[in-house]
């Protein structure tokens, strides 16, 4: 926040501040919104839509900021993502408030793999830690107050209101970040040095996650269809729009690309059922449950903030192992849920826990990317951290919905969730974070001699 860097620094946090504010209000805003517009049977695509479109734009973001800069994703990115919010708003059928959501997630997606290409053309790399704790701590007021904003704007005034209150403010920040992003604008100095077909591969990946996605809301055979197009597409692309080797786990740069995917998998694996899992089996009201996440949002900010001190020495890959190891730690603390006698204030810090681990590796990674990618590869290699970020995590929580389908409902009439049901989830999603934590240290670059 010294004077040389406080207005962008102010510029970035708000711009997450208002990205993070609409992902978390729109979940708020979606169940009064889609009846209204008479959507019902196409809920899912509202969110999928986002998702695809997003995806895709990641790495067209990267593409463009390493053959032209970052400005020009910037500045698409914001108009895009504005006008599917004054789209989605104002939209009276379903058809065109879809339309909105997928604008949006093209301009989200431009715009937070150039905000990481201005972080690594603009911070030293001593200061980056401290800007990725404040990227982490702008997640957390729009994770308190969002939810709570929604709900009141959507019972007191309208839903529309979730979408066209903050399209002006996004504008806001963005006038503040462009006098310096504008002094880093242009081609990197060695040149670009972009893999032929990156787009189209993006594409076909975004669709078949898109595919996968919407396919977990169904339970026929479409659902079975949907999911073997879906992995002919990915299957093929996937490892086209990441670093060579990435899903090998080779060591370095390809293996930070993976950890930021292997954490946000098992981490939001396990959260997507956690508030349910207090309220079916320890009868918490929806509001004491959602505690567990706010609590969440906190410890990631603190762990944040922690390898972002100067004073921190611990090495970058021990930072991200010991995170990992703090996330299977608290996954696996979740089952104590299941005991009766232990109470559930224990499993909600332990969750507190697990996410300052979370927020501890999955800032490290972002400083360790930097220092492994040659300038003209900040925004493919920044594109390919959000692309895993997005993938397992989408990948991760369908697993675990898939798993908690089967056994839903299994009995005639039955509508409780068998406890070892929840038990199969928190073993996968911890024996993902444990295998993390093995894999971390491949993270090192064996030096030369």
């Amino acid at each position: 926040m010294g004077p040389q860097y406080r207005r962008l620094s102010v510029a970035i946090v708000a711009t997450v501040v208002f990205i993070a504010f609409e992902g978390m209000a729109v979940a708020t805003a979606m169940p009064t919104a889609v009846p209204d517009l008479d959507g019902l049977p196409l809920y899912a695509f509202a969110f999928s839509g986002f998702f695809t479109t997003s995806l895709f734009a990641m790495v067209v973001s990267g593409e463009v900021c390493d053959r032209r800069g970052p400005l020009l994703p910037i500045l698409i990115g914001v108009a895009a993502f504005t006008a599917g919010l004054v789209i989605a708003g104002a939209a009276q059928s379903m058809w065109p408030f879809l339309a909105g959501r997928a604008i949006q997630g093209l301009g989200a997606g431009l715009i937070i793999v150039a905000l990481y290409v201005v972080v690594g053309r603009t911070f030293p790399e001593d200061m980056r830690p401290r800007i990725f704790a404040a990227i982490a701590a702008a997640w957390v007021v729009p994770s308190i107050v969002g939810p709570l904003v929604a709900g009141l704007l959507t019972d007191h005034a309208s839903w529309r209101w979730v979408f066209l209150g903050i399209a002006p403010l996004v504008l806001i920040p963005v006038a503040l970040a462009l006098p310096t992003v504008r002094t880093v604008d242009g081609p990197p100095p060695g040149g670009s040095r972009i893999r032929a077909g990156r787009k189209r591969f993006a594409l076909a990946t975004a669709v078949g996650v898109g595919m996968l996605q919407y396919a977990g809301s169904r339970t026929d055979i479409v659902s079975v269809v949907l999911c073997v197009l879906a992995v002919a597409l990915v299957a093929p692309t996937l490892p086209r729009v990441l670093p060579p080797g990435t899903l090998l786990l080779r060591r370095g740069l390809p293996t930070v690309v993976a950890m930021r995917g292997i954490l946000a998998g098992a981490f939001f694996g396990t959260e997507a059922f956690l508030p349910l899992l207090l309220v079916s089996e320890r009868g918490l009201s929806s509001t004491l449950a959602g505690l567990s996440l706010t609590g969440g949002a906190l410890g990631w900010a603190a762990g944040s903030w922690y390898q972002g001190r100067s004073s921190t020495v611990t090495p970058r890959y021990l930072l991200i192992r010991i995170g990992a190891a703090l996330v299977a730690m608290a996954i696996s603390s979740v089952t104590l849920v299941l005991v009766p006698g232990v109470p559930v204030v224990v499993t909600m810090l332990g969750w507190v826990v697990g996410a300052f681990g979370m927020g501890m590796s999955i800032a490290s990674i972002s400083v360790v990317l930097f220092e492994l990618s040659p300038v003209e590869d900040h925004g493919a290699n920044s594109a390919a951290l959000q692309v895993s970020d997005a993938l397992f995590a989408a990948v991760f929580v369908g697993l675990a919905g898939t798993i908690f389908g089967t056994g839903h409902g299994a009995a005639p009439g039955e509508v409780s969730v068998p406890g070892w049901i929840y038990l199969v989830i928190i073993a996968a999603m911890t024996a993902l974070a444990l295998f993390g934590s093995w894999a971390a240290g491949r993270v090192r670059v064996p030096v030369t001699r």
